[in-house]
């Protein structure tokens, strides 16, 4: 069975240097935006495999209406973000095609 993700199993996963958001240093990091409805074992090995953190973030999310949810986002180092853009696309397209 499925362990339901939690956004705070990944922050404590991942708990580094403890810094405030505000002064930490973003330069030169970016997200990786997860589509609303990924598996939790997809990103789980995301935040695993590719050494990245996960964060909230308020943004529009074009579903039927546009609406204003919280998504997470996985940032690191470019090098980093885009080998974990394609592992999610490959994992998603054999999600997809599993059923």
């Amino acid at each position: 069975m499925a362990r339901k993700l939690q956004f705070e199993d990944l922050e404590r996963a991942k708990s580094k240097k403890e810094a405030d958001p505000a002064v930490q240093d973003l330069e030169n990091l970016y997200d990786l935006i997860i589509p609303p409805g990924t598996p939790s074992y997809i990103i789980y090995d995301l935040v695993e495999e590719f050494d990245l953190e996960a964060f909230g973030r308020k943004m529009g999310v074009h579903i039927v209406e546009t609406d204003e949810r919280e998504v997470i986002v996985l940032r690191g180092a470019l090098e980093e973000v885009q080998a974990a853009e394609r592992y999610l696309y490959e994992e998603l397209q054999a999600w997809i095609e599993s059923d």
